[in-house]
C-alpha cells in the first residue's frame, strides 16, 4: 500500500498499478482488450471460457492487437505482389450430400410456388426453405442457390462528355502480368506502386488551408463520403485497359489536408502514362436525390407516424420513401447525379522489382497507418481546428441510404424508423475519427496471395514450430461450439487478473522457447533463464 504520510507530489510522481499492469500487457504482446467466449469441446462435453484477443487494425485500441495484424497485412502483401505462378482458385467438387440438399430444396421450392399460385398459406413451406438454405451453407456451400433475387437499379452507362475515352484491351486469363527480358538472358516481372488523392478545395500550407472561408469544406466532405466507390471504378477501368485480372493490394490514409488518398501495390505493369490516362478518366457519379436544397432543420423537422413513417409536421403530407425518391430520379430524363467525383492532379507511379529495397520500402509504406485512426495525423492546434470544420460539413451530409439526414432534404431514409433526427447519425463515416471514409482500411484483391488472413497467420505458426522442430497438429474446426458470454457473467474474472494470467503465460511461452532454441544451438541457457524455463 502507498505510504500516505508521503507528501502528495511524492505519492502523485508515483505510477499507477494498473497503468504498469496494461504497459507490462503491451510489452508481452497480450491483448489489452480481450473479449471472453464460453467454448464447449464436443468431444469433452466441457465449457470453459477463454479470451479471444480484440483483434484491432486499423486503430490503436488494442496496440498489441494492431501491431500483430500488420505483420500479417506486410506478410500477406510480400508474398502476393510478385508472384510468379497463377494462384490455383478451383472450387471442390460437390458432395453427394451437397447435391442431395440442393434437390431437396428444388422440391420444397417447386411446392412453395405450386401453394402461392393456389393462393394457400406458404409461411410453413418458407420456414422450411430458411431452413434449407442454412443447412446448404453448414454443409460447406457458399452463397444463396437463388442468387440476387431484387431487381438492380441501373442507369446509363454511357461516359460523361467531359471524362476523355479509355482504350480497351482484349481481356486474358491471368494474373500475372508481363515479363521483361534483359540482355543477358534474366526475365523479369515488374509491378507497380501508385499513388493516388483528390483534388485541390483550396489553398494549403502544413496541411492547413489558407483561407478557411474560401475552402470548399462541402465538397471535401463528399469526396471523402464516396472516396471507396471511386477506388472500385479505378480498378475496373484498370482492368480493362490492362487486359489481364489486375491484382492489388492497397490502403488508405490521410493527407495532411486530411483527405484520404491511396496506395496501391500493382501485381504486373502498364506504362505510366497509361496509368496516369486511366486516373484522369476515372469518375463516380452519385445518383442520390438531390442535397443541396434544405427543406427541415432547426424545430421544424419531420415527425414519426407508426402507419406511414415521417410526415411534414406543416403538412401532414408523407415523405417520400427511399425507392419513390429514386424512382423519381429514374423517371426524370434531365436529372444530374448529386455529387461527382474524381482524382486529383497530383499522383506517382513506380516501377518496382521483387526482392529490391525498393520493393520492402513499399511494403513498410503501405502499412505505416495501419495501427492509427485517420485523426491521429492531426498536428497542432491550428489543424484540430481545420479538422473540427471538416466534421462540421460531414455532419448534415448522407454517408448511405439509411442515413438518417435524408430527413433534413425531404426524404424518408431506407429502413425508417422513429427516433431519426438528421445530423444524429451514428454511421461510422459520421465518427470524428474516420473523417469521412467509412470504406475499408485494407483492400485486396481476391487473387492477391490466394490465402485469408486466417491462413497467413497460420503459415507464420507453422514456421515457427518447424524452425523449433515442433510437429503442428492441426483441430479438428468443428470440434469447438463458441457462445458470447452475458454481461455481468460471474464466472468471467476481472480484466486485471486475466492480464496477469496472459502476461505470465508469455512469459513462459518465451522461456520455452528460448530453451528450444538453445537446445537446437547446443548453447547452454543462462542460470536466470534456466530457472524461468
Amino acid at each position: 500500500m502507498t505510504d500516505r504520510f508521503l507528501p502528495r507530489a511524492v505519492r502523485l510522481a508515483m505510477p499507477q498499478a494498473r497503468e504498469v499492469l496494461v504497459e507490462v500487457a503491451k510489452l508481452h504482446g497480450v491483448c489489452i482488450r480481450p473479449v471472453p467466449l464460453k467454448r464447449l469441446d464436443t468431444h469433452t462435453g466441457q465449457w470453459e471460457i477463454i479470451d479471444v484477443p480484440f483483434g484491432a487494425t486499423m486503430d490503436s485500441k488494442c496496440p498489441p492487437c494492431a501491431k500483430r495484424n500488420k505483420q500479417l497485412r506486410m506478410a500477406q502483401c510480400r508474398e502476393g505482389w510478385h508472384l510468379d505462378e497463377e494462384p490455383a482458385i478451383t472450387p471442390d467438387p460437390a458432395t453427394e450430400e451437397q447435391r442431395w440438399l440442393v434437390e431437396f430444396r428444388a422440391d420444397i421450392q417447386a411446392q412453395r410456388d405450386q401453394a402461392d399460385r393456389l393462393g394457400q398459406d406458404t409461411t410453413d413451406l418458407d420456414a422450411v426453405i430458411v431452413g434449407l438454405d442454412e443447412e446448404i451453407n453448414e454443409a460447406g456451400m457458399r452463397g444463396n442457390v437463388l442468387g440476387r433475387t431484387a431487381p438492380k437499379r441501373s442507369r446509363s452507362t454511357r461516359r460523361r462528355q467531359d471524362a476523355p475515352e479509355l482504350p480497351k484491351r482484349t481481356m486474358t486469363n491471368t494474373t500475372l502480368g508481363r515479363t521483361f527480358t534483359g540482355s543477358d538472358g534474366k526475365v523479369y516481372r515488374p509491378s507497380l506502386f501508385v499513388t493516388l488523392t483528390l483534388p485541390s478545395y483550396g489553398k494549403v500550407m502544413n496541411g492547413i488551408p489558407v483561407d478557411t472561408e474560401s475552402y470548399d469544406y462541402t465538397r471535401a466532405a463528399r469526396d471523402a463520403l464516396h472516396f471507396s466507390k471511386l477506388i472500385d471504378r479505378f480498378v475496373q477501368n484498370l482492368r480493362r485497359v490492362a487486359g489481364y485480372d489486375v491484382q492489388y493490394f492497397a490502403s488508405v490514409e490521410p493527407q495532411k489536408r486530411l483527405a484520404p488518398h491511396l496506395h496501391m501495390a500493382i501485381r504486373g505493369t502498364l506504362p505510366r502514362a497509361e496509368v496516369k490516362q486511366i486516373a484522369a478518366a476515372t469518375y463516380h457519379q452519385v445518383w442520390w436525390p438531390q442535397i443541396d436544397t434544405v427543406k427541415f432543420e432547426g424545430d421544424h423537422l419531420p415527425v414519426w407516424d407508426e402507419e406511414v413513417g415521417y410526415l411534414d409536421p406543416a403538412t401532414g403530407e408523407v415523405l417520400p420513401t427511399w425507392d419513390e425518391a429514386l424512382d423519381q430520379l429514374d423517371a426524370d430524363e434531365d436529372a444530374q447525379p448529386a455529387h461527382v467525383i474524381r482524382f486529383g492532379d497530383q499522383m506517382d507511379v513506380k516501377g518496382v522489382l521483387a526482392g529490391t529495397r525498393d520493393a520492402d520500402q513499399c511494403i513498410r509504406y503501405l502499412s505505416k497507418y495501419l495501427t492509427k485512426s485517420l485523426d491521429q495525423a492531426l498536428d497542432g492546434q491550428a489543424q484540430r481546428e481545420h479538422a473540427a470544420r471538416f466534421v462540421d460539413a460531414l455532419r448534415y451530409e448522407p454517408c448511405s441510404p439509411t442515413c438518417p439526414n435524408w430527413l433534413r432534404y425531404g426524404v424518408q431514409p431506407k429502413g425508417a424508423r422513429e427516433g431519426m433526427a438528421p445530423g444524429r447519425c451514428r454511421g461510422k463515416a459520421h465518427k470524428p475519427e474516420h473523417l469521412g471514409y467509412a470504406g475499408r482500411r485494407v483492400l485486396v484483391s481476391r487473387k492477391w496471395s490466394n490465402k485469408t488472413l486466417t491462413e497467413h497467420k497460420q503459415d507464420r505458426r507453422t514456421w515457427v514450430l518447424e524452425a523449433l522442430g515442433q510437429a503442428d497438429q492441426s483441430t479438428d474446426p468443428h470440434r469447438y461450439v463458441w457462445r458470447p458470454v452475458p454481461a455481468g457473467d460471474a464466472n468471467v474474472e476481472p480484466l486485471t487478473v486475466r492480464l496477469l494470467r496472459s502476461i505470465h503465460e508469455r512469459q513462459r511461452w518465451r522461456a520455452h522457447l528460448r530453451e528450444l532454441e538453445a537446445q537446437a544451438t547446443g548453447q547452454d541457457l543462462p542460470a536466470t533463464e534456466a530457472v524461468a524455463a
